[in-house]
């Protein structure tokens, strides 16, 4: 057997987006891929050593969060958000080779699929049957097996190869400039400092009093951080009872970082650690590359002043 971090779970089965998103990585690529049948069982691989790293999906630009990993990582397991992705998202709809538009009366695919399509199918297929699958890739795998007629899967265009399927029409989300941000997650580390990080933690309320958002957010503004993301999530303690999950820019390893989170978890909430890792997305690198030029010259302009001062 390979050894575990050479193991990588991911949210199959094979030809799923999460596939898709993590053949991108080169280096995750070469490790010997784990398909897993939910977003669960790949964290729980992680977090019990069967695996050294998992994929999953995280957000959607159209459907917001995948409540199964967020929920996953929040409550269920204690891992480390290690690196993000951002796909773009095409959704085909595909069906048995001679199967055409008009012949189709069932539709499988993941939720979030198809509520991307929903605008299609209200258009196009309004009496269709809509029936939910595991993944995207589990419902074209189940139309391509099981030869079910009259029946058509969203799916990427990757399981239409995989499993025998014609592309009976592409493209098909409502939104053209869809996408998915995916994460990579294992059991401990932190990334070093990119020059465009984000950070994300949980947290959790002592008690529910007039405020206590108020204080968690006043502790980033107090230092200038910015958000990039705020979302409540029940506890599932008691009706009522919320914690937030919270993104923002910046790294543990920054100092102006690491004060806020340790002023918070001493005198705010409870806090959770999820991970900093390096920003993803097409102006990511040029963002980083940007500061990274602002950092250096800003440390120039500190030293010449430094060397102005006089020696008593």
């Amino acid at each position: 057997m390979s050894e575990p971090l050479r193991r990588v779970a991911y949210f199959g089965p094979a030809g799923t987006f999460t596939e898709e998103a993590l053949l991108t990585q080169g280096d995750l690529a070469n490790g010997e891929l784990v398909a897993f049948a939910s977003i669960s069982d790949v964290l729980h691989a992680v977090e019990s050593g069967d695996c050294g790293l998992g994929f999953v999906p995280l957000e959607n630009a159209i459907e917001g969060t995948v409540n199964a990993t967020i929920d996953g990582l929040v409550f269920d397991v204690d891992l480390r958000i290690i690196r993000e992705v951002v796909l773009d998202i095409h959704l085909n709809l595909m069906a048995l080779p001679g199967t055409a538009l008009s012949d189709i009366d069932t539709v499988i695919s993941f939720p979030h699929a198809l509520a991307q399509c929903r605008g299609f199918l209200a258009n196009s297929l309004p009496s269709a049957t809509a029936i939910a699958s595991n993944s995207t890739a589990d419902a074209a795998k189940m139309l391509g097996e099981q030869q079910l007629e009259r029946t058509a899967a969203i799916a990427p265009r990757l399981a239409a190869e995989l499993y025998g399927l014609h592309i009976v029409q592409s493209a098909i989300e409502d939104h053209p400039d869809n996408q998915t941000r995916f994460v990579a997650v294992a059991k401990q580390g932190v990334p070093d400092r990119s020059g465009h990080d984000r950070t994300a933690i949980v947290c959790f309320q002592d008690a529910d009093r007039p405020g206590s958002l108020y204080a968690i957010l006043g502790q980033f503004a107090a230092r200038n951080v910015n958000l990039t993301r705020l979302e409540s999530r029940p506890t599932k303690r008691s009706l009522g009872d919320y914690c937030f999950i919270i993104e923002f820019e910046g790294h543990l390893g920054d100092p102006l970082i690491a004060d806020c989170l340790a002023e918070m978890a001493a005198t705010v909430a409870r806090v959770k650690f999820l991970g900093s890792y390096p920003v993803a997305g097409l102006d990511a690198a040029g963002e980083r590359a940007t500061l990274t030029d602002q950092r250096r010259a800003a440390r120039a302009w500190v030293e010449s002043l430094v060397h102005e001062v006089i020696e008593p």
